[in-house]
């Protein structure tokens, strides 16, 4: 069996995460087969179109599949564990999560201007832009620093540090 790796991305809001995460998984993909979970905390994310068919199904409450030539979908109604998720997901070298800080992942915290301190205690390393002066904080020796706008450095700490699934 191949080995399959999952590394988290944490973040205040508009700090870049999905742009960060992008980058590295269109990077990655050349190479590997990369799956992506993202965390909704706030059920803001919209999938469908009101009025289409599909849209009338996960209306329902059901578990619905959408199979095209294309794609599959599947709408679920209920949460699922990253057990079953990764289940679900199947053959994947790299699992990348945004959010879902309670998984016991190593986590890449992005920051933008500011540093939230209270990220330390769930965060391996740290991915910052020329906006923040590492200098200014005082990062716990445990915490790699990264430079947000390298995403070869971030993919090198990723296969590294990476968790075995």
């Amino acid at each position: 069996m191949k080995k399959r790796v999952a590394v988290a991305f944490t973040g205040p809001s508009d700090s870049g995460k999905t742009t960060l995460i992008t980058k590295i998984a269109q990077e990655l993909i050349k190479t590997h087969k990369v799956a992506i979970i993202k965390n909704d905390p706030k059920d803001k994310a919209q999938f469908d179109v009101k009025g289409k068919d599909s849209y009338k199904f996960t209306q329902t409450g059901a578990e619905v599949v959408i199979v095209s030539p294309t794609r599959t979908t599947y709408f679920s109604q209920r949460e699922k564990s990253l057990g079953e998720i990764i289940a679900m997901i199947g053959d994947f070298d790299y699992l990348l999560v945004e959010g879902l800080k309670t998984l016991p992942l190593p986590r890449i915290a992005i920051f933008r201007n500011v540093i939230e301190e209270s990220y330390y205690p769930c965060s391996e390393a740290i991915a910052i832009d020329d906006s923040i002066k590492p200098e200014s904080y005082t990062i716990p020796a445990h915490i790699s620093l990264l430079d947000l706008n390298n995403t070869q450095e971030i993919i090198s700490w990723i296969q590294t540090n990476a968790k075995e699934i």
